[in-house]
């Protein structure tokens, strides 16, 4: 019994994401030209909103399944997950002052998307401590035991989602860290 419990954290040690960062040019040599560019051109979230930056991932994964008498175990299942950071990066020389705001600027807009991206990474791993070893009855076929992965990740992802919205509610609020490093490159620059 001690060495089913150990598999699943092995497995988790096994894998590391992948993180890329992207970048998007903008424009300007003030704090307030640059910020507009960031409006103008930022990556869009939900079609609508303009965002500084964003954190998106694609995750696929390695399952092996196996009957065991009637019912089907998912016995192992090893995740690819690529996180993208996406950035905004200035085209224009800064003037010193500018550059010294925009490097805390972008340092700590480029902290708080990793979080995004622990984020994501603490949902891989709980749906790894979710699925590994998960057992359905009567499931030879291994048929049933999608359809209860899909309920489990379901909610694990709807979970992730909301953690990100609430963080993000919070960063950009007044006085919040991403609200303050805004004031500091446009006031500042």
């Amino acid at each position: 019994m001690a060495g089913l419990a150990a598999t699943p954290s092995v497995a988790a040690a096994e894998w590391k994401p992948v993180e890329k960062v992207q970048t998007y040019s903008i424009v300007g040599t003030s704090g307030p030209e640059l910020y507009q560019s960031i409006g103008a051109r930022g990556p869009q979230v939900g079609g609508e909103v303009r965002a500084i930056a964003h954190t998106s991932f694609a995750l696929t994964w390695s399952r092996k399944y196996e009957t065991r008498g009637d019912a089907c175990v998912l016995a192992t299942a090893k995740p690819k997950l690529i996180i993208t950071y996406v950035l905004p990066k200035p085209t224009n020389v800064l003037p010193p002052p500018v550059k010294a705001n925009w490097d805390s600027f972008i340092t700590g807009v480029g902290i708080h998307e990793r979080v995004h991206g622990d984020f994501i990474v603490d949902m891989v791993r709980q749906i790894e401590a979710a699925t590994v070893g998960l057992t359905v009855p009567d499931d030879p076929k291994c048929r049933k035991i999608r359809e209860e992965m899909t309920k489990r990740l379901g909610a694990l992802s709807n979970e992730q989602r909301q953690r990100s919205r609430d963080f993000d509610r919070d960063e950009l609020s007044p006085g919040g860290n991403v609200h303050s490093l805004i004031l500091q490159l446009v006031n500042g620059g």
